[in-house]
């Protein structure tokens, strides 16, 4: 068995990350396949497939700490699928609340660039437009 197990390097390249990220991922409790011998650490093959698990569901907004817990619910025996689905829609959710005030704020934005405009037009050359301090004062296009 111990000439199919990798070095973390050998994972570290096959799973295009660094050996410090494989590192943090075994701290973290996200990998589970990790043995000693010889006191360095040796991994199973099945390894650099769950760091490209871990690093896609990281990139739909999964953390590693929600990760983690589902794989050691995995692991002792219990099925996480339908935590992963309710996880998912409410990542969703939250993802459409944030689009709705990304939406909001860049409107304000909007406001706030025509204002400054105007104002930046009718300042002389060479002064002081206080573009920034209007922002808390009543030209606030808000």
């Amino acid at each position: 068995m111990n000439a199919d197990l990798l070095r973390i390097g050998d994972v570290a390249e096959r799973a295009g990350v660094s050996v410090d990220t494989v590192r943090y991922y075994e701290r973290k409790g996200l990998l589970r396949d990790v043995f000693r011998v010889g006191g360095q650490r040796r991994f199973s093959e099945d390894v650099v497939q769950q760091i490209h698990v871990i690093r896609c569901a990281a990139a739909i907004g999964f953390t590693l700490d929600e990760l983690a817990r589902i794989f050691a619910r995995r692991a002792s025996g219990q099925a996480p699928c339908g935590h992963v689905l309710q996880l998912a829609k409410a990542k969703l959710s939250e993802l459409d609340e944030r689009i709705t005030e990304l939406h909001a704020l860049r409107a304000r934005l909007a406001r706030v660039i025509e204002s400054w405009e105007e104002k930046y037009q009718r300042t002389p050359s060479g002064t002081l437009a206080h573009l920034l301090e209007s922002l808390i004062g009543k030209e606030n296009p808000s």
